[in-house]
């Protein structure tokens, strides 16, 4: 069994803290966001308050090489809906590293980036969903991942992961109520007009009235 170990600014790769300081712990919030939502920003701050991360880095896919592309909303509103999500909370920053990245998006070759461009001496936690996390066996060089960062399961309530073939040490998992939102349902309530206040910040509400996202079918 896995058990949970307790252990900004927009833009560019930076390991560079506001305020100068340079972070020793940061967790690395991979996803599509598509769209962003607040199970996804409660998971991110749940994990950074248990690890002690300094800061956390969103990581919109750019071109998710296990969707469908046409059925993936574009990278560019998909990062700018997280820019909305996070820009008030501090410890949180966007990264266009995938989204800048040309060909099919890989988890591997994004902590090959971050990893270089923090250095050696800086942890790096992995944020994903326990959902994506069970496949994890079936990603790119699945070995140098687990070198190259913890990984963090969030839990959705009532959701059972068999950690069976993941490495000791290297998983941990933490059970995030908030989950229980989803972005599929979230785009599929946008489609039949119903509100989705509440489940997503309410810039992403604006910009998806605006832009007019998640309408056609």
């Amino acid at each position: 069994m896995v058990h949970v170990s307790k252990g900004g600014s927009q833009g560019g790769s930076s390991p560079a803290r506001r305020g100068g300081a340079s972070p020793s712990k940061v967790g690395i919030m991979g996803g599509t966001f598509d769209p962003i939502h607040h199970g996804h920003l409660v998971a991110a701050s749940e994990v950074a308050h248990l690890y002690g991360l300094d800061e956390v880095v969103f990581v919109p896919t750019g071109q998710p090489w296990q969707k469908d592309l046409a059925k993936v909303t574009p990278s560019e509103d998909r990062y700018l809906m997280t820019v909305i999500a996070t820009a008030e909370n501090p410890q949180f920053r966007v990264d266009r590293i995938e989204i800048d990245r040309e060909g099919p998006t890989y988890t591997l070759d994004t902590l090959r980036e971050l990893r270089a461009s923090y250095g050696p001496d800086v942890d790096l936690y992995f944020i994903t969903g326990a959902d994506a996390l069970g496949a994890i066996l079936s990603w790119h060089n699945v070995d140098e991942l687990f070198h190259l960062a913890h990984f963090v399961g969030c839990n959705r309530p009532g959701h059972h992961l068999s950690d069976s073939g993941l490495p000791e040490g290297k998983v941990s998992l933490v059970e995030v109520p908030a989950l229980s939102i989803s972005s599929s349902e979230c785009r599929e309530r946008v489609r039949k007009g119903e509100p989705i206040w509440y489940l997503v910040p309410e810039g992403i509400v604006r910009y998806i009235n605006k832009t007019g996202l998640y309408l056609e079918t």
